[in-house]
């Protein structure tokens, strides 16, 4: 009897280890990151210590996130995208690649910051903006650029720095905003002679703001808060400036992924990245976007689109031609391939 009672013993510990590791399988979630390193970090830390959900993260940027996605859409590996231009979210959602989900949370977002049908809800918004080193500028004698038309003259020949809109969420942002600001046939006029002027491009849109601030360019197009995010790190020569003409901006998003696995523990992320407590964290680790949520408190360093003139930035237009505008970028502005 003794022998079998201890059987039995052994045999209900190893169920409930294996229903414990089963659990903790079942908790884990893989993220798709577009936010810096730091601020994912930091928020994914803080989702499990309140959740107790495991998360496993993968940091890149929006265009390489959606081509991952794309790659993976019969068997997907993560459940959640998380940060990056909503315009990307919107093209994934066209694609099919998306789950809608309509958060409690998102009732307290501005209708002009989600998706009508769930598929994306913004956490953060980011301008455009011309970042350009002081040093640079004083020694060839320029004011900071103001018109987009600045950065055609002369001295920016080779010293203009931005990312490539194939794999960045800012670079298409920028192409986007001049389509809508100019027409399509003008704005890429603009990109071609841009392009003659030697542009130094980049996978990911942040990073240009570094080659600024270390003088191996002069001028950067970016968002704004990238580039305040590097001054205060101390690249203390870097200059924010703003287009007369006017300007765009993102709306960083998160969503679910259509198929991936633990769907419940997905929507929960969403829930809780759409809080004041989760939109808060991002000045933490210094980061300086304007919040969605409209109880979170955004870094004083952060520049409202009120300030600015900002152009009616059609998301949802910009989010369907995407795949469009940077196929016709490609060939008409880079000369590769047939359109």
């Amino acid at each position: 009897m003794k022998r079998i009672t201890l059987g039995v013993l052994l045999l209900s510990l190893l169920f409930t280890l294996l229903s414990a590791c089963g659990k903790e399988r079942q908790g884990t979630l893989t993220v798709y990151a577009g936010l810096y390193e730091d601020h994912a970090i930091k928020a994914i830390e803080t989702f499990q210590k309140q959740t107790g959900i495991k998360v496993n993260y993968v940091r890149m940027s929006s265009g390489e996130i959606l081509a991952r996605i794309r790659a993976e859409r019969n068997a997907p590996k993560a459940s959640i995208w998380y940060g990056g231009p909503a315009d990307t979210f919107i093209q994934a959602k066209t694609e099919g690649l998306m789950e809608p989900y309509n958060s409690k949370q998102a009732e307290s977002i501005p209708p002009e910051y989600r998706d009508p049908d769930g598929y994306w809800t913004g956490i953060y918004i980011g301008s455009i903006a011309f970042v350009s080193n002081k040093t640079w500028l004083q020694e060839v004698g320029l004011q900071a650029p103001h018109s987009w038309s600045d950065l055609l003259k002369p001295e920016y020949r080779g010293m203009i720095s931005m990312a490539d809109p194939r794999s960045s969420g800012t670079a298409y942002t920028t192409m986007a905003t001049l389509v809508q600001l100019f027409g399509e046939d003008e704005a890429f006029d603009y990109l071609r002679r841009l392009h003659r002027q030697s542009i130094v491009y980049t996978t990911s849109g942040s990073v240009p703001g570094r080659t600024v601030g270390m003088g191996d360019s002069g001028t950067a197009v970016m968002f704004a808060h990238d580039a305040l995010k590097y001054y205060k790190e101390g690249f203390q020569d870097l200059i924010i400036s703003f287009p007369n003409e006017g300007t765009g901006y993102e709306i960083g998003a998160v969503g679910v992924i259509k198929g991936g696995p633990n769907q419940k523990e997905a929507r929960e992320f969403v829930d809780w990245a759409l809080s004041k407590q989760a939109q808060d964290l991002g000045k933490q680790v210094g980061n300086y976007q304007q919040l969605t949520n409209p109880d979170a408190v955004p870094p004083e360093e952060a520049i409202p689109l009120e300030k600015l003139n900002a152009i009616p930035y059609d998301l949802e237009w910009a989010g369907r031609n995407r795949e469009r505008l940077i196929q016709k970028w490609t060939t008409r502005v880079l000369g590769l391939g047939d359109e």
